[in-house]
């Protein structure tokens, strides 16, 4: 599979034209071979709104996966995004997993994880779960953002067979958003032998300020594809997991954990 990962500008603030957006960087990324676009965290409301998530948030089978599941098909790429979701009578930071082969409704997954007193004003988390999707043959496990942060999620989708684990988010600038972007991400993908796709917004909104850096990481710890701290990027990666066989033979983390119970 050839893999874009989105990096979204949040200058000009959380306005209209985010779907506008991604449909046009589905088109350029298609248009390159690429068969699955990852946009950020809340990249279709933008992540400063504050109390304008209550109007904003939309079901599962709302306008928005209307509008870009007809786009996935007609454009004929895949694509994971993060929106903010209504669900029964509580509201969750969600990613809808679209499949441009199949006219049907989003895959979703919820956040969590929450981060911070503003997400947990806004947002409600079910708790850990265990979301994979097959994309073009691949198996791809969904987090987002602070959740990749604590190993048993990577673990968890690792184990569960996941080959790609794609993270939308939204992480701050500062010295911890650096490390994370530098450091964490890449460790998910060594500690797990797996691919780790990091898509994040950059710039500022009326209410953050992002650490750009979004980036691609592989099964070795090596970094397959880097955005800038700054602007607007598509970054791409072919993502073969056959290529990494030698690396997870040298670093079998999950066999030799259950060997030793480490894990059951």
């Amino acid at each position: 599979m050839k893999l874009a990962v989105f990096q979204m500008s949040a200058q000009g603030g959380n306005h209209a034209g985010r779907t506008d957006r991604i449909k046009a960087a589905m088109r350029e990324a298609a248009n390159h071979g690429a068969s699955l676009l990852i946009a950020p965290e809340l990249a279709l409301s933008g992540y400063g709104r504050r109390e304008g998530f209550a109007g904003l948030a939309e079901p599962a089978d709302g306008a928005w996966a209307a509008e870009l599941g007809q786009a996935s098909r007609e454009i004929g790429i895949s694509l994971i995004a993060g929106f903010p979701e209504t669900w029964g009578d509580t509201r969750h930071i969600s990613a809808m997993v679209i499949d441009a082969t199949r006219d049907e409704p989003p895959v979703i997954y919820r956040k969590g994880c929450l981060y911070g007193d503003y997400e947990k004003a806004h947002f409600q988390s079910p708790g850990p779960s265990t979301v994979i999707a097959e994309l073009d043959g691949l198996r791809v496990g969904v987090l987002i953002c602070y959740d990749v942060e604590f190993p048993e999620n990577a673990r968890r989708l690792a184990r569960a067979g996941a080959e790609l684990i794609a993270v939308p988010t939204a992480l701050p600038l500062g010295a911890p958003g650096s490390f994370i972007a530098e450091h964490v991400i890449r460790t998910r993908a060594y500690e797990n032998q797996v691919f780790v796709a990091y898509a994040n917004h950059a710039d500022s909104d009326e209410a953050f300020t992002f650490q750009g850096c979004s980036s691609i990481a592989a099964p070795d710890g090596a970094v397959l594809a880097a955005a800038p701290q700054t602007g607007d990027a598509l970054l791409y990666a072919e993502i073969e997991p056959e290529s990494y066989e030698a690396s997870r033979k040298e670093n079998p983390y999950i066999h030799d954990a259950v060997e030793v119970g480490l894990l059951r």
